[in-house]
């Protein structure tokens, strides 16, 4: 079946597991609940896809999945940055509540605690197998961070996931090693890893130091311990064994999305699968290396789309497709120039990242939050498209009341059931949502009205020349007439000023919580 619309109209137009319903706790694949993949993208942006308008490149993988499930053209994540998106959707708990969410650092502590609920727990609770690969980011270890030459606590497999294959922080910070389990991958013992964010460890070269040593150059930070001819965000020295290779990451974690989806083809399983791409450093493999017009950037996009294209095929292969969720959809919204010269900058040409939307990537404007979201379940979910308002923090709710599980007072706090939404079943969603900038800015959005509330800071990113959203006096815009966000109508609707600002305060207050 073909979707009846067209690309301009679709552009313009804590508990433990124990806390969770008793009656379901011996839940098991005996239950036809789908496998679910979660496919999450880092730095996808609204425009940077063909089936949401992009035609500087082509997607056709991702494009696939978009003309056979229902793409989503308001959904949202919760925060313009990676690690408070990934806790909120994870938790179902909004990352500005709780200390310590911010962009994390790579020998940052477990910020998901062991034993707190997770959509993992609540689907192994379920009977699911559950298994984490990609980019992690979210912290590793107790308080003091992790041992990475030794057993590595406080991670993935303390809060309820099965397996784990990670890199601990991202591309562009130490230690640029991938995790198995509760190890280092391929680490030589005699080469032990010393990591730090605070203090220069002198072993290792430097790009600020050694320039000349580079294959790629930082275009503001990212000086410091040189891995691959890339300097990092960070000092590591040793575990030279266990570095990765950055133009084979994709394919390697690829590879292993793939591997645990055959090594449960029997089971129920669930897969959070957290791309690198495409994040900086951009270093596409030599089979996408100049195959787009726009660099690097545009060549991860085109390797992204390839990822997408190995799931969807090994779940063909193996018969699995009819009867699983599969969600293509990014962390926050895109950003061009974030740290390396990279030529993403003077290769962009006609190309729109965020499509028609204003900001990008830490922005309190849409470009920041309003993201790429597709979700195809062919058993359960008639293709099409969709204007629902959604929040990535309801899948922790719907996923629960997906496998017929109640979540009790206190766990995913903030995530609503918005399972009829997501499936299609309704064209209603979320009656509001909030979402979170770099500064810590929150904005509201309800039915066709977004305000952002007042504040400090500077309006433009210096480096990445992005449009902050910031400002001192409140802001309101009409998405329905207005989904650029270019005209201020806050001092012609003080009354909705004053309901949002409201109805924003209760909800920072925890005194509300969605219908």
């Amino acid at each position: 079946m073909k979707k009846n619309y067209s690309r301009n109209q679709l552009i313009t137009g804590a508990l433990g597991i124990a806390a969770l319903s008793s009656a379901f706790s011996g839940c098991s694949r005996q239950a036809d609940y789908p496998n679910i993949v979660i496919i999450y993208a880092d730095d996808l942006g609204y425009g940077d896809i063909s089936c949401y308008g992009a035609t500087s490149l082509s997607t056709p993988n991702i494009d696939r999945v978009a003309e056979n499930g229902l793409l989503f053209t308001n959904a949202h994540s919760t925060s313009a940055t990676s690690t408070p998106s990934r806790y909120s959707l994870l938790t179902g708990e909004y990352a500005w509540r709780r200390e310590g969410t911010g962009i994390a650092t790579g020998d940052a502590p477990a910020i998901i605690t062991p034993g707190r609920t997770t959509i993992a727990s609540v689907l192994k609770n379920a009977g699911y197998v559950t298994g984490v690969v990609g980019k992690w980011h979210l912290g590793m270890g107790p308080e003091g961070g992790a041992d990475w030459n030794g057993e590595i606590t406080s991670g993935p497999l303390d809060i309820g996931f099965d397996y784990n294959y990670v890199m601990p922080a991202t591309g562009d910070r130490v230690p640029t090693v991938f995790v198995e389990n509760r190890r280092v991958v391929n680490l030589d013992p005699e080469d032990p890893i010393r990591v730090s964010f605070r203090e220069p460890i002198l072993v290792e070269p430097t790009g600020r130091d050694h320039p000349e040593l580079l294959k790629m150059h930082p275009s503001h930070g990212h000086d410091m311990t040189i891995v691959n001819g890339i300097s990092r965000i960070g000092y590591m020295s040793g575990g030279r064994s266990a570095w990765w290779t950055d133009e084979d990451i994709a394919d390697v974690i690829t590879g292993k999305a793939v591997d645990f989806i055959k090594q449960n083809k029997d089971n129920r399983f669930f897969l959070y699968f957290a791309t690198n791409d495409i994040h900086v450093p951009r270093v596409p493999h030599p089979r996408f290396a100049g195959r787009s017009t726009m660099g690097p950037r545009g060549d991860v996009i085109l390797e992204l789309d390839w990822t997408v294209g190995e799931i969807v095929k090994t779940l063909d292969e193996l018969n699995l497709s009819r009867n699983t969720i599969l969600i293509v959809t990014s962390d926050n919204g895109p950003v061009v120039d974030d740290g390396y010269r990279d030529d993403a900058v003077e290769k962009l040409g006609d190309h729109k990242p965020a499509g028609p939307l204003r900001g990008g990537k830490y922005s309190a404007f849409d470009g920041g939050t309003r993201i790429p979201f597709i979700i195809y379940w062919p058993e359960k979910i008639r293709p099409g498209t969709t204007d629902a308002l959604f929040s990535q923090i309801d899948l922790m709710a719907s996923f629960a009341s997906l496998t017929g599980q109640e979540l009790s007072s206190g766990t995913g706090p903030d995530s609503f059931n918005s399972l009829a939404a997501l499936t299609g079943k309704t064209k209603k969603g979320r009656e509001w949502l909030v979402e979170h900038s770099l500064n810590g800015r929150l904005s509201l959005i309800k039915d066709d009205w977004k305000y952002i509330e007042p504040g400090p800071g500077p309006k433009i990113a210096s480096y990445t020349n992005i449009e902050l959203g910031n400002d001192t006096i409140p802001q309101l815009y009409n998405l329905k007439a207005d989904i650029g966000e270019k005209v201020n109508v806050a001092a012609d609707n003080e009354s909705k000023v004053k309901e949002l600002s409201t109805l924003l305060s209760s909800i920072k207050e925890g005194t509300i919580k969605s219908k």
